[in-house]
């Protein structure tokens, strides 16, 4: 079991190591068309358009974050690929691989209006057991955090950032 490394109320920590990330800021970089009376959104990675939902909007936002303030590899970023937990086939929303195409950064999205709570935490940690990533990501646009994975202490510790692209 993974225990968070310090001691804190949930309220004041939750507030306190949310990241701040303006993920809405983003929409200007997003591509949208319509059709059929639906809206869709591209997706750069997929290179596809896709019917835009509140949680793609998070998605696609958390891209560009990526992309355009942390340098993140286009090549590098996977979205909504499937994997077996436990046997049960699920589907991350965005992972990005280091240069060596070891798994790096994950990330769980969820709608705005979805509050970022232990289960969002529980179902990106239930992913991570087959990934192995160095970082955790939870953001509904709004609230978004980020945590460092220690195995070989069982661990894990907020961070203030999201890191940058390994570039080795």
């Amino acid at each position: 079991m993974l225990t968070v490394i310090g001691k804190f109320s949930k309220a004041v920590f939750f507030e306190t190591m949310n990241l701040q990330l303006n993920l809405l800021s983003y929409q200007d970089q997003l591509q949208f068309s319509q059709q059929e009376n639906k809206t869709f959104l591209y997706d750069p990675i997929r290179k596809k358009n896709l019917v835009l939902t509140p949680e793609e909007m998070v998605r696609q936002s958390f891209i560009q974050y990526l992309i355009l303030e942390k340098n993140y590899n286009v090549n590098r970023i996977n979205v909504e690929k499937q994997l077996l937990v436990n046997g049960l086939k699920k589907r991350f929303d965005i992972i990005v691989y280091d240069m060596n195409m070891k798994p790096f950064l994950l990330v769980e999205c969820k709608a705005p209006k979805v509050a970022v709570a232990q289960a969002t935490f529980d179902q990106v940690a239930q992913y991570n057991l087959v990934l192995k990533v160095d970082y955790l990501v939870v953001s509904n646009g709004i609230q978004s955090y980020c945590t460092k994975m220690d195995y070989e202490n069982q661990t894990f510790q907020f961070q203030n950032h999201i890191p940058n692209f390994p570039n080795s």
